[in-house]
């Protein structure tokens, strides 16, 4: 009898044990099952290792690239301004659609597995505005971003160098001009800010510093802070907080820093965002830094050199904040998914808005980099362009060629858009920088018209 009992205690164990065994199978089928299926050992979504299923389209549903016939878009110039977007053959560039949305491209469905063909997936992109920015860097190193402030949709995002992924070429490690390639500049890249650093130091004293719009500065060229010397491009005389900004003076701004103290500067770097990593529907972006030493460094670093570093989306993402009374709506890629036959599966939400500052802070400082354009820029650079925008000059090196960075917004409830531009040892940031962010800028709103 004894045996019996122990036997029918052992059976009913073993038919829970099955039983919990099949409940976790599920559960994790319908969780994990697109990973599984995008496994690249599956012969049913893979051909000779490469993806054969799904496709990934702009936002106008201009095909990017077909993982079925494996093919690009027919123009060269758009493969190579969407290369850090799709990604290559090889997976190399691992912000790229083909290399980390694998899963939505297999299109898995736990009733139907992979016999549905994949899912088409929907970019935010424009590929007529990205290849305008990929023309406009005209081969030199650098990223261009657009996005609309108020959806969080990026419709453009270049990363140069490039090559075309239809037709890759034999990239040596000492070959300078495919230096970083597979790098997306834009999301995971950091780089001295230089005089777009201002901003920060500029919302700093904004909100800490309670006379700063009745304060006259001066600058002689040059200043000594902490035992060293901090120099301007030119002899500024006398300024007011706009004039400061407008001439971008690293004198007054060196001075400001280190009253406002290194801590407090990191803090609103913080507050800003620039200081660590964001999401771009399942992208993670690079964190900047800040560091705090001498009295001259932080003085520096308030200009936007010493260690400062700062990832181009993170700045744009300010740009926006700026621009909506401090909110910051997080960018995203992807706009929806679809079954090959057109059906909508999914919708890109959008991410939680954060704030910045506030909203009276950020309206100064709309009106201050609107003033820049009038009184440094010049607006005719811009046609009828509500701009709005600070440029940089990033220091990296004796006898280097300084980066070259414009960012901003378009003060416009019509056309509500941020931008970033910066091109490695460009130069001038108004003038190269800012050449460039008028011509995708000016496209943007034409094909926004039509």
């Amino acid at each position: 009898m004894k045996k019996v009992k122990t036997r029918t205690v052992m059976i009913l164990l073993l038919v829970l044990l099955l039983a919990a065994g099949l409940i976790l199978f599920c559960v994790r089928y319908v969780t994990c099952g697109a990973q599984w299926a995008a496994f690249s050992a599956n012969d049913h979504v893979y051909t000779d290792g490469l993806l054969s299923s799904g496709q990934i389209l702009d936002r106008t549903g201009t095909m990017l690239y077909d993982c079925t016939t494996d093919t690009y878009h027919e123009d060269s110039a758009v493969r190579r301004a969407t290369l850090h977007a799709v990604g290559d053959e090889d997976n190399n560039i691992s912000t790229s659609v083909r290399a980390a949305l694998t899963d939505q491209l297999v299109g898995f469905n736990p009733l139907t597995g992979t016999s549905g063909g994949g899912h088409k997936l929907y970019l935010t992109l424009d590929a007529d505005l990205c290849r305008t920015a990929y023309e406009e860097l005209d081969g030199r190193k650098g990223t261009v971003g657009v996005y609309n402030y108020k959806t969080g949709e990026i419709l453009c995002m270049v990363s140069t160098p490039a090559f075309d992924p239809a037709d890759p070429p034999e990239i040596s490690d000492d070959d300078d001009s495919y230096d970083g390639v597979y790098i997306n500049r834009f999301l995971s890249a950091t780089f001295t800010p230089g005089s777009v650093f201002k901003i920060i130091t500029s919302a700093a004293a904004l909100e800490n510093i309670p006379d700063i719009m009745e304060r006259s500065f001066h600058c002689d060229g040059s200043d000594t802070i902490g035992g060293e010397t901090v120099t301007c491009t030119s002899y500024h005389g006398d300024m007011d907080f706009y004039g400061i900004l407008a001439n971008s003076c690293n004198c007054a701004y060196a001075q400001l820093a280190v009253e406002l103290g290194g801590e407090t500067i990191k803090q609103y770097a913080e507050s800003a965002g620039l200081l660590r990593s964001h999401t771009v529907s399942g992208l993670t972006t690079a964190a900047g830094s800040y560091s705090i030493g001498t009295a001259a460094q932080v003085g520096w670093s308030g200009v936007g050199q010493d260690n400062d570093l700062v990832n181009p989306c993170a700045m744009m993402t300010l740009m926006g904040a700026i621009a909506s009374d401090g909110t910051a709506v997080q960018p995203r890629l992807i706009a929806k998914e679809t079954s090959m036959n057109g059906l909508t599966l999914f919708t890109q939400e959008e991410a939680p808005d954060e704030t910045v500052w506030s909203a009276e802070t950020c309206r100064t400082l709309r009106k201050m980099m609107a003033n820049n354009v009038k009184q440094s820029y010049g607006q005719s650079n811009f046609g009828d362009l509500a701009i709005c925008a600070k440029s940089g000059t990033a220091e990296v090196g004796e006898d280097v060629t300084p980066h070259s960075w414009f960012t901003g917004f378009l003060d416009d409830e019509q056309h509500p858009l941020a931008f970033v531009v910066m091109v490695e040892n460009g130069g001038s940031g108004a003038r190269v920088a800012g050449s460039i962010a008028s011509a995708v800028l000016q496209q943007a709103v034409e094909q926004w018209e039509d």
